[in-house]
């Protein structure tokens, strides 16, 4: 029996009332390290392209969890057992997947701290929440990890046609309008089914499969990897890099105390620690956002410049091309920008810059998305669509890019 509890649903604009299920998970999402994530927002920079593109991982976990609970409701239906243990298990991890995500989601994945991904932070935060919690998240750790003898419920948390994706590809699309990204996640979950252990999908829900991949791959060039979008988490980077070269020479930077520990101490996966999960955890947007607005006033030109670009939205050009950048072109932007501005080449290398950015719809190396025909065997959704561009989005798309200041610097 659920005790009584102050708040049992939350009102999302994407599917309605959403329920909380339990008294452990009301009190996850009640505690602080859960509270964080409605400081961080879902998309990064994306709203310096799509204005609308606010919300947070707070919205995405609940609505994660929404989808995971349809899930269950229908492989039980289906006649997959499903222990009550198990089903708390999944909402859990589900839910906390991506607790581990620092200020502006993806931007800024390794500037903070270097080489440790989001899904390792992820980890700590549910093991330390576990002992909190007296080992209650034990069997949701387990699932997250990979490690229960149930493979369906990990692919269900992550694979290719995990509720993380069915969400994100319909919130994203929602919060963007970029309508090209919407998918039926009803219909594909209402076509979910369990053979051998590991997650399949009928037959009959092959179109829309076929449309989920599409629908990822139009999110992705048109959103995720949009060139404005891209330059302005460039900006971001760019910005912490600096102002961490700057404290390393004495200079004196006004931010939060928090903050200021990640720019003065390297931290790496070899001294993540408690100690630096706790202070991690009290990081978000704000404390960056604040730090940008503050040191558009510093002394230091390039960091004055960078940050007074990413907050009037004055942004790098920026030019994508199917093939890698001259030598040529990039030295003609660094030599103008070197020379008008009297910089160091290592300073011009702020403001001057190429890359490349990288999309596959379907990864069909790390996990295929199996279809089970009516005769009862299951075959990879590349093999049996008659949609060519299935096998075509299996392939890797590279493209190229290089950003420069226009005329105001």
């Amino acid at each position: 029996m659920i005790k009584s509890n102050k708040l049992k649903i939350f009102n999302d604009p994407i599917y309605g009332f959403i329920r909380i299920p339990s008294t452990l998970i009301f009190d996850l999402i009640a505690d602080p390290f859960f509270q964080r994530l409605r400081r961080i927002s879902q998309m990064g920079m994306s709203y310096l392209v799509y204005p609308g593109a606010h919300h947070t991982r707070f919205h995405h976990a609940l609505g994660c969890m929404h989808l995971m609970q349809r899930a269950i409701q229908v492989l039980r239906f289906k006649q997959v057992e499903l222990t009550k243990e198990e089903e708390e298990g999944l909402l859990i991890a589900i839910l906390l997947h991506d607790i581990g995500h620092g200020p502006f989601s993806h931007a800024m994945e390794h500037s903070i701290v270097e080489g440790v991904h989001h899904e390792h932070i992820s980890l700590c935060f549910m093991e330390e929440l576990n002992k909190r919690f007296n080992g209650s998240l034990t069997l949701a750790l387990e699932i997250f990890n990979g490690n229960y003898p149930k493979k369906f419920l990990n692919q269900l948390v992550s694979s290719q046609l995990d509720m993380d994706r069915l969400d994100y590809l319909k919130r994203d699309s929602f919060y963007t309008g970029v309508a090209e990204g919407n998918t039926n996640a009803e219909r594909l979950i209402t076509m979910l089914n369990v053979v051998d252990g590991e997650l399949v999908l009928e037959e009959k829900g092959i179109y829309s499969v076929e449309k989920f991949i599409m629908a990822r791959r139009f999110m992705y060039w048109q959103v995720y990897l949009h060139k404005t979008g891209v330059a302005a988490e460039q900006l971001l980077m760019r910005i912490l890099k600096r102002s961490k070269e700057l404290i390393l020479r004495g200079e004196v930077l006004d931010c939060s105390k928090n903050l200021l520990y990640f720019l003065e101490n390297k931290v790496d996966i070899n001294n993540f620690d408690l100690e630096v999960l706790i202070k991690f955890s009290k990081l978000d947007d704000i404390d960056i956002l604040s730090a940008i607005k503050n040191w558009q006033e510093c002394n230091d030109f390039v960091l004055s410049q960078l940050c007074q670009m990413v907050i009037n939205r004055r942004l790098l050009h920026v030019k994508v091309k199917n093939e890698p950048i001259s030598d040529a072109k990039l030295n003609k932007h660094f030599k103008k920008i070197k020379e008008k501005n009297n910089l160091t080449d290592e300073e011009t290398n702020y403001f001057v810059f190429t890359g490349e950015i990288k999309n596959k719809a379907y990864n069909k190396e790390y996990q295929t998305i199996n279809i089970l025909k009516k005769n009862g065997k299951v075959s990879d959704v590349a093999k049996l669509s008659d949609y060519l561009n299935i096998k075509a989005l299996s392939k890797t798309v590279t493209k190229y890019y290089i950003c420069y200041p226009k005329d105001y610097v």
